[in-house]
């Protein structure tokens, strides 16, 4: 049953491609942020997500059956992160993270749908200036809209703009403190700049979300051991 309900959730949500508490953890001082790291500002995995999808392969009685309204998209997207913390296997877990990306594309807006899906193509043609527009828009067309402000804080990111990006990630973790992908480029700034006990809490909580989280063991793993040899 458990199963069976699960797959619907996810189909439901996978047909929505048109295109809880976090606290938040100490950002990075000015002087830790001064300068870029040796290691430069390539930071795989957390590019924006491929909003226009994999295809729509939900049949058309489901995809009637939609939710329309927000109240009722936000009831899914909440039952689906239910799923995904409790997933018991990488398989499960990634269905379901992938089925919730789906529905954050999701905005509510054509306006803003339109938006995204200029900035996608803008970042797939390698014209960042263009797609920071469109999502300089997006942002300010709907500024309760998690994906926009999780998307741009992608963008400047991976522009060297570390201020501003973690401004935008933060403001996408306010509205929605389930955003995974949100949460992780968050805890990869903070790891990268050398706040190592702020990048393990985010780490930390990233995996109450999505346990399954590409790397996320791993770097809290890590993280433990350097925090303990910097004498907590």
């Amino acid at each position: 049953m458990r199963s069976s309900t699960s797959d619907r959730l996810i189909a439901l949500a996978a047909s929505a491609c048109l295109a809880a508490s976090f606290v938040l953890v100490p950002a990075p001082s000015q002087a830790q942020l001064g300068e870029s790291p040796e290691r430069g500002l390539e930071m795989p995995d957390v590019s924006p997500p491929d909003l226009e999808g994999e295809g729509d392969e939900t049949a058309p009685e489901l995809r009637e059956k939609l939710p329309d309204s927000a109240v009722e998209r936000a009831k899914m997207l909440d039952n689906l992160y239910a799923l995904l913390a409790t997933a018991e296997d990488e398989q499960t877990a990634d269905k379901t993270a992938k089925a919730i990306m789906r529905l954050w594309a999701v905005s509510g807006s054509d306006t803003v749908t339109v938006l995204m899906a200029r900035a996608i193509k803008a970042v797939k043609e390698k014209n960042m200036k263009l797609a920071l527009r469109m999502l300089d828009e997006v942002v300010q067309q709907a500024p309760d809209y998690a994906e926009g402000w999780s998307q741009r804080g992608h963008l400047l990111y991976l522009q060297g703009d570390t201020h501003r990006a973690l401004g935008d990630l933060r403001r996408a973790l306010a509205l929605d403190p389930n955003h995974f992908r949100a949460l992780s480029a968050l805890a990869h700034i903070l790891r990268e700049y050398g706040a190592n006990q702020s990048a393990l809490e985010a780490y930390r909580k990233l995996l109450e979300i999505h346990p399954f989280a590409e790397g996320a063991q791993k770097a809290v793993e890590e993280l433990e051991r350097e925090v303990r040899g910097q004498g907590i």
